[in-house]
C-alpha cells in the first residue's frame, strides 16, 4: 500500500508543480509524477534534516519542502527532457 500512496502522492505533487511554473511543460504524466515521488522524497530528507519531519499536527513545513522540491525537479526535468528532444524551450 505504501507504493500506492507514493504514486498518487508523487502525480498530485508533480501536477501542482507544473501549475506552479510558468509556461507549458512538456513532460510526459508519467515523468512528472516520477519527479513528484522524487520531490516528495527530497522534501522529506531535508525536513528530517531540520528536525521538522514528526510534528503534532499537520506538517506543513515538511509538505512546504516537498511541493519546494518538486517545483525544482519538475523544472529540472522539463529542461533534461526538452534538451533530449532536441527542442529550445519556449518561456
Amino acid at each position: 500500500m505504501g507504493w500506492l500512496w507514493a504514486i498518487i502522492v508523487g502525480f498530485v505533487l508533480g501536477l501542482i508543480a507544473k501549475a506552479i511554473l510558468p509556461g507549458k511543460q512538456h513532460i510526459p504524466l508519467w515523468l512528472t509524477t516520477i519527479l513528484g515521488i522524487g520531490g516528495a522524497a527530497l522534501g522529506n530528507w531535508i525536513a528530517m534534516g531540520l528536525g521538522i519531519d514528526e510534528t503534532s499536527g499537520i506538517d506543513w513545513g515538511r509538505h512546504a519542502l516537498q511541493l519546494g522540491a518538486a517545483v525544482l525537479l519538475v523544472f529540472l526535468g522539463e529542461m533534461a527532457y526538452m534538451a533530449a528532444k532536441g527542442k529550445k524551450q519556449q518561456a
